[in-house]
């Protein structure tokens, strides 16, 4: 912990009430944060206040913070200016920098007779026709693949004339999406004709297409050349389709860009989603390793972003409100010379916008993590439901199982990334107490497992690994029963009970703080009743489980001579009661721990009707 906290929180509690930019330095000097604010005195002192609240990222940050300075501004659009300004200067460690890998794309028309059409990030002196250059590379390469499939163009490397007839065509010509002019069949007329179609195609769009396409169509009808009227008529068809796809994605605002984020408490993600003509024409994301803590980091994104020579739309709609919206609509609007306006939407197809946004980048960020966006999205939504600081990737269930207070045990499951992990699901018997107490049990079972992570902490691994989040089956009296266990070995870890109705089904979540109902919310309901059901099974088997061999070693030690140790070692040699009754003399003398007089016995036993 930083010995200096209260040093500077005392210095930061001696600023003025005013905007303004601060500036940390760790104790070499170097810069490490820069961030604006409304008023110096409020912000700067919420960082060496209680640490609890802060994020991890602003909790390292605040640990290296040997001093800070501070620069007064006029207004809190100055300060914006002048933080941006200072953090392309010094490129502070805890500032989100963005990298500007985004270049130009182009279309090529290859320089041969027989011309190619391709996507291209770089523009060369080879003697070929560059159209461009086009700032959204994602549109221009499926502009570019949508041509070629359209108008049937060859995407291969082979060279015409000098390729005709050498080798059979490929499967494009197969599945009709390529005219193979390498069968040497295909006219340089038919074949030219169809590459000016395609860049009609690239530089007009399809309605552009479509019209001159008609027209031709019915010219060659006109003319009763109607197989060409045929070929033209499948291109229609196939401009036509492609033009649907586009529209999957389409909004009634034609120049908007919708930015959305997404953590995991380790990494964040950006995704930005570009519109034009109402039509979802780019997209990108960013990540970055230390994950933001509220909307000032999120200004500071958006101006990083369009300080990178990216065009800055008309509307700007985010997944959340900005508390320095205003300045930075000033900083986007004096950039572009128009209004721009930003939004938060919280309905209607904008929402929709926002949301599939935001989906994307929890995408991202599940890819890198090997799991899919649904189970990301569940977490988080569990995450917010019950208040936690981090994104609960490894969460631990327990539940007891007993019979009036017999065979007493209990079951724990693992959840990790939001999937059971079946090799950390550990069993326990119960042995502190005869008779039936879940509370005692449960206590029990908690002190046993933390007490194990004491010794085992080190390795990190098993029982040496903490849990983000505890579930026990149950309500208020087990975690009531389970709270001081923590507060004995110091964990700091959620701990809550999953709650069932009467007909044994899940109704809500319980903590110290009263119960959460979960019914409205369809994804963490159908989460947490699933791993309810899951640590239920697990506990259950293991108390069946006990039960049938306690069974089993009661109907032996009724035969003389037969005790514990020998029903343990006869169960243990041949599995079942039905194979200790099968075996002949012979095999249960040879049984471990047998003598020929038990042997006998148990043979007699079992064979005394014959």
């Amino acid at each position: 912990m930083n010995e200096k906290l209260a040093e500077l929180r005392k210095k930061a509690m001696a600023l003025p009430l005013s905007p303004g930019v601060y500036i940390m330095h760790n104790k070499s000097g170097k810069i490490i944060y820069i961030g604006k604010a409304k008023a110096l005195k409020n912000r700067v002192s919420q960082y060496f206040g209680s640490q609890n609240n802060h994020a991890e990222k602003v909790r390292r940050m605040v640990e290296n913070v040997d001093d800070f300075e501070y620069i007064i501004c006029d207004s809190e659009f100055e300060a914006l200016i002048l933080e941006c300004s200072l953090i392309k200067q010094h490129t502070p460690k805890y500032n989100i920098l963005l990298k500007d890998d985004k270049g130009y794309s182009y279309i090529r028309v290859s320089p041969d007779k027989w011309r190619k059409i391709t996507y291209e990030l770089q523009k060369k002196d080879d003697g070929a026709i560059y159209i461009g250059p086009y700032k959204n590379s994602y549109y221009v390469k499926q502009s570019v693949e949508e041509a070629n499939k359209i108008f049937k163009l060859p995407t291969c490397n082979r060279k015409f004339p000098e390729d005709f007839g050498k080798s059979r065509p490929c499967l494009n010509f197969h599945i009709k999406q390529c005219l193979a002019p390498c069968r040497g069949k295909v006219s340089f007329k038919e074949y030219n004709e169809n590459v000016e179609q395609a860049l009609d195609f690239l530089k007009g769009g399809s309605s552009k297409s479509l019209k001159e396409l008609t027209a031709e169509m019915e010219t060659a009808s006109d003319n009763l050349d109607f197989e060409r009227a045929a070929k033209i008529r499948d291109k229609i068809i196939a401009v036509r389709k492609m033009a649907d796809k586009q529209k999957v994605v389409s909004v009634n605002v034609p120049d908007q860009d919708v930015i959305a984020y997404f953590t995991d408490s380790e990494r964040g993600c950006f995704q930005i989603f570009k519109f034009e003509g109402g039509r979802l024409c780019d997209h990108e994301n960013f990540v970055v390793n230390s994950p933001m803590n509220d909307d000032e980091e999120l200004s500071q994104f958006i101006i990083s972003y369009y300080s990178m020579n990216r065009e800055i739309p008309r509307n700007l709609t985010l997944d959340r409100e900005i508390g320095d919206k205003e300045a930075v609509e000033k900083w986007l609007s004096e950039k572009l010379g128009r209004r721009v306006y930003i939004t938060n939407p919280q309905r209607g197809e904008q929402a929709q916008l926002v949301s599939m946004c935001r989906k994307n980048a929890a995408e991202v960020l599940a890819q890198i993590k090997g799991r899919t966006s649904r189970e990301y999205s569940v977490l988080e939504e569990l995450k917010n439901l019950l208040g936690l600081s981090k994104i609960p990737e490894y969460i631990e269930s327990y539940d007891i199982s007993n019979l009036a207070g017999t065979e007493n045990v209990a079951g724990m499951i693992v959840y990790e990334n939001g999937k059971p992990l079946k090799k950390a699901y550990k069993k326990f018997k119960i042995k502190s107490f005869e008779g039936q107490d879940d509370y005692a049990s449960m206590a029990e079972v908690l002190d046993r497992r933390f007490t194990e992570y004491e010794e085992l902490k080190e390795t990190g691994e098993g029982f040496g690994r903490l849990p983000d989040l505890i579930l026990l089956d149950g309500g208020k009296g087990q975690v009531a029963a389970v709270e001081p266990i923590l507060k004995k070995h110091n964990v700091n870890v959620p701990l809550f009970g999953m709650v069932k109705d009467g007909s044994h089904r899940t109704r809500a979540i319980t903590g110290s703080g009263g119960e959460i109902t979960i019914s409205s919310r369809r994804s963490v309901f159908t989460f947490i009743s699933k791993m309810q059901d899951e640590v239920h099974r697990f506990s259950i088997g293991y108390h069946h489980q006990r039960r049938k061999k306690t069974t089993f070693k009661s109907s032996l030690t009724d035969i003389d001579g037969i005790g514990e140790v020998r029903a343990k070692a006869l169960l243990k040699h041949f599995q079942t009661i039905a194979n200790i009754k099968n075996a002949d003399l012979e095999e249960l003398e040879n049984c471990p721990r047998m003598t020929h007089d038990s042997a006998v016995a148990v043979y007699n036993y079992f064979h005394s009707d014959l």
